[in-house]
């Protein structure tokens, strides 16, 4: 009998929160088993609830302010200053969520085009955490709105962006095709004193036929046109940051360099260490003990597709889950090319009864997902109760 229940999602996109999700997969399982030992372990991969996540784990604290938008203007945002609970060493450190202030869901849908919007708005938040006094900054890469290589973070931070004339150059990715020049003179100076940590998508490049611009530019509203300008724009920035400032690793296509629109590429430029998201991210949730506990492990996502092995939060968990035997349930909003191919999912359904237009899905989406997991557990039940070699 499955009693003991391990609920392991992540959030979906522009509708649940990672916690959201977990809490209604818990619903679910107690339709079917009301007494079920359930454990919420709602993760996070970099992207939206990063910093109010680990602040929550550790006893640290958000520090909220206005910082720019991916679209140039003022928004609300955050970061987190860890608390002792940490596992990340014992200097004081801050999470920025770049999805906090240049996240994909702070661009309306009728504004979506990123050769405009910047991630100068991370460069001031990690201004404001340096100005608190920590020694470490980790940034979390996901979610993203943007695809500008980093580098409005990087003028925020102090560097000139010049072009053949000498002008600085105005925000936004698509400029980076006229960038001629690096200016670092400016770039504030206690950087260079503070670990700067970038959790990010291994899998995630800046260049070439798989770079940032082709695989994710279509989905940040990029037409065919603009993801080309954007790749050579892209291609320029790794070229020009190489040249100008002491880079030490591979920007055209090392592991990470794409993260979050190319930003790991420019805080990599500025000495931050490239880091798999999950290697950072999940450890100090003690997940691999919490996971071989249980009967049954269910994840969720958006999406479950031929993308999902390529580092996304249903994929770790089903590969730390199969070490230690666990059987694995995977929840999705779709079902893609690819979603029977993720290895040590052991089963998966998509959460949708029945067609809907993607609006009703994003406001049902808690419903949905409860309804679907007491779907899902009541037929795994009923398979699991059948004699071996039963007919149906």
């Amino acid at each position: 009998m499955l009693t003991r229940f391990a609920v392991a999602p992540s959030g979906f996109k522009e509708s649940l929160s990672a916690q959201a999700a977990a809490d209604a997969i818990a619903a679910g399982v107690r339709r079917v088993v009301p007494d079920a030992e359930v454990d919420l372990i709602p993760l996070v991969d970099g992207g939206e609830g990063t910093a109010r996540a680990l602040a929550s784990a550790t006893g640290g604290r958000l520090v909220a302010l206005p910082a720019t938008g991916p679209l140039g203007e003022p928004v609300g945002t955050h970061f987190a200053l860890l608390g002792s609970g940490s596992d990340l060493g014992s200097a004081e450190t801050a999470v920025v969520e770049m999805a906090a202030v240049a996240g994909f869901s702070l661009v309306p849908h009728g504004l979506r085009d990123p050769g405009a919007t910047t991630t100068y708005g991370v460069g001031e938040l990690i201004r404001a955490a340096l100005d608190t006094g920590v020694r470490r900054i980790l940034v979390g890469c996901g979610d993203s709105g943007t695809s500008d290589g980093g580098a409005g973070a990087l003028q925020a931070l102090g560097a000139r962006l010049l072009d053949e004339d000498g002008f600085e150059l105005p925000q936004g990715g698509r400029e980076l095709t006229r960038l001629h020049h690096i200016d670092p003179k400016g770039l504030d100076p206690r950087l260079a004193h503070t670990e700067l940590l970038v959790a990010c998508n291994p899998y995630n490049v800046l260049c070439g036929e798989r770079g940032v611009a082709r695989v994710f530019g279509p989905q940040k509203g990029a037409t065919p046109a603009q993801v080309e300008e954007l790749s050579a724009g892209l291609e320029n920035w790794a070229y020009v940051l190489t040249r100008d400032l002491p880079v030490t690793c591979d920007l055209y296509g090392g592991p990470g360099t794409g993260a979050s629109g190319g930003l790991g590429a420019g805080l990599a430029a500025l000495g931050g260490r490239l880091l798999p998201r999950f290697d950072v991210l999940l450890d100090h949730l003690d997940l691999d003990a919490r996971l071989a506990r249980a009967d049954l492990v269910l994840t969720a996502e958006g999406a479950l597709d031929h993308q999902t092995p390529r580092g996304k939060v249903p994929a770790e968990v089903a590969r730390r889950a199969k070490l230690n035997g666990r059987p694995v349930l995977a929840l999705a909003g779709t079902l893609g090319e690819g979603a029977h191919t993720v290895p040590g999912v052991d089963a998966f359904t998509g959460i949708l009864p029945a067609p809907m237009a993607l609006a009703e899905a994003l406001v049902r989406a808690s419903e949905l997902l409860t309804d679907a997991t007491e779907r899902a557990l009541r037929m795994i039940l009923l398979g699991a109760g059948l004699p071996r070699g039963a007919g149906v």
